[in-house]
């Protein structure tokens, strides 16, 4: 196709053959059997830098339960505890409005990153890309060989040799599935937590044994069989894509400019201009006015692309940009004497217009206006939240008591939250109305990002009391000063 005809990038014609591809999927065969894909090992600058990216967060993840700041772990997501850690921060339930507008803010930033690098995130940085590509098939790689070594070894009979490259490398997955799933846990529990369990009876554990082998099989599953499909079929990013991208977005291109039309080598005959660079012409003297791009349809692009595509159809949303393309083109392209990047990370218009890629437009500056105000309230919020903070709620099960001299009780049981990297000595008082606090076990002392309980008695006056219940407020103070305060109720007679 000439790239004066180019259709857009972006548009679906269904009467146009070039677009015909977007009606189909490369992992799916015409009678709706699965086409099983066996990209070829990429190679280049891209490629390397991608491994040196993928084995660094691969190290962060199996060391980030053991990595602690400020006492605390990294990252923990304690569900079941509701105690949340974020690079040393804790946060508890009581401040689930900074989480909620941290992941506000955080969804903001992946629109606006979307929006600007397109799928940048899942080539580079996604979890199922760094397992599958530069863990699982570099494993599978150096077992079964390249895409034409597992081809044929598939294909073969049964013999010992297959069973066992197969068996061993299904042994080494299943076996890495489980310690992945084992390092998530350690997200959930903690490493201290995992150990304990890990060194204890397993018939001590058994829910938590079976949950683990549960999820070794679900990674498993997904690194040997399901593949590709995630990022096809089952990520929900991918399909923001489609909303998010449009034609100013950086991804990985092809410069249909400069590479069309495509031809064989043997297609084609070197000529020099006038100036002396050579440029090239159909080797047919019938047609010598035709002149090729740099494209000669070698389909390198094509073998070592992961999920299948061909990148020169354009953006497609089952590209996860991870350059292999780009690194298999610019290998020919320096084999053939033609410059590099002609599949490169460009938006469409600035292969199209030939200009250079804007990184802000108006859609981008509104994304990045909404993003800053909200990102802005979440830095607020963090830095205004109390050293520590109380629930104060009354005891279940218990109604007032009537005492002598026209007193009445009700007992109160607290939790009180440390959210400091010290010790905290700490005091419950009685700010309205007036009355007195009998502590019941109530710690004065809060060790650095902990939560202690405990109970205690408020005695309040008749004529103090409105009839059924009157409003009550707490105080929480440390070293005289008051840090947070806390509102309830006290249950009296309907007439005191």
């Amino acid at each position: 196709m000439n790239s004066s005809t180019k259709p857009d990038n972006l548009a679906l014609d269904p009467s146009d053959k070039g677009q015909r591809f977007r009606d189909t999927v490369s992992t799916i065969s015409a009678e709706g059997r699965r086409n099983w894909l066996y990209p070829r090992k990429p190679k280049g600058w891209y490629y390397s830098a991608r491994s040196v990216v993928s084995w660094v967060l691969i190290g962060f993840l199996f060391a980030g339960p053991f990595l602690k700041i400020n006492g605390q772990p990294i990252i923990l997501l304690n569900i079941l505890d509701r105690k949340f850690v974020l690079f040393g921060t804790v946060f508890w339930t009581q401040d689930f409005h900074i989480l909620a507008i941290g992941m506000l803010a955080l969804i903001i930033f992946i629109v606006l990153f979307t929006a600007i690098y397109g799928r940048l995130f899942c080539g580079w940085v996604c979890p199922q890309t760094i397992f599958m590509e530069m863990l699982f098939r570099k494993i599978e790689y150096v077992i079964e060989g390249d895409a034409p070594d597992q081809k044929r070894l598939n294909r073969s009979p049964f013999t010992a040799s297959k069973a066992l490259k197969k068996g061993a490398k299904l042994g080494i997955f299943f076996a890495i599935s489980f310690l992945i799933a084992n390092m998530f846990l350690a997200y959930i529990i903690g490493a201290e937590a995992l150990w304990e369990i890990v060194t204890d009876d397993p018939r001590e554990h058994l829910t938590g044994l079976s949950a683990i082998t549960l999820f070794s099989f679900v990674f498993f599953g997904v690194f040997t069989r399901f593949r590709e499909q995630v990022c096809i079929v089952a990520c929900p990013y991918g399909r923001l894509q489609s909303v998010l991208v449009d034609n100013s977005s950086i991804a990985v291109t092809y410069d249909f400019a400069r590479g069309e039309d495509r031809a064989l080598l043997n297609a084609r005959q070197k000529e020099k201009r006038d100036d002396g660079s050579v440029f090239f012409t159909n080797n047919d003297k019938a047609d010598t006015a035709r002149k090729y791009g740099d494209c000669i349809d070698c389909y390198q692009c094509v073998k070592v692309c992961p999920t299948g595509i061909d990148i020169r159809d354009g953006i497609q949303l089952e590209c996860i940009n991870c350059t292999a393309c780009m690194d298999a083109c610019d290998e020919i392209m320096v084999k053939t004497d033609r410059p590099t990047g002609l599949v490169r990370y460009a938006s469409f218009n600035s292969v199209k217009e030939g200009t250079k890629t804007r990184l802000v437009t108006p859609r981008i500056a509104g994304y990045m206006a909404l993003f800053t105000i909200v990102f802005g309230l979440f830095v607020y919020f963090l830095g205004t939240r109390p050293d520590a903070e109380a629930v104060i709620l009354r005891e279940p099960g218990r109604t007032w008591n009537e005492l002598t001299g026209g007193a009445y009780s009700n007992f109160y049981n607290v939790k009180i939250f440390n959210k400091t990297l010290n010790d905290k000595p700490v005091e419950v008082r009685l700010l309205h109305p007036n009355g007195e606090i009998q502590p019941l076990g109530v710690p004065d002392n809060l060790p650095a990002h902990d939560l202690v309980e405990g109970r205690f008695m408020v005695f309040l006056h008749g004529s103090e009391l409105q009839p059924g219940r009157t409003p009550i407020e707490f105080g929480l103070f440390s070293d005289g000063r008051l840090i947070h305060s806390v509102s309830s109720v006290f249950i009296g007679p309907q007439n005191p």
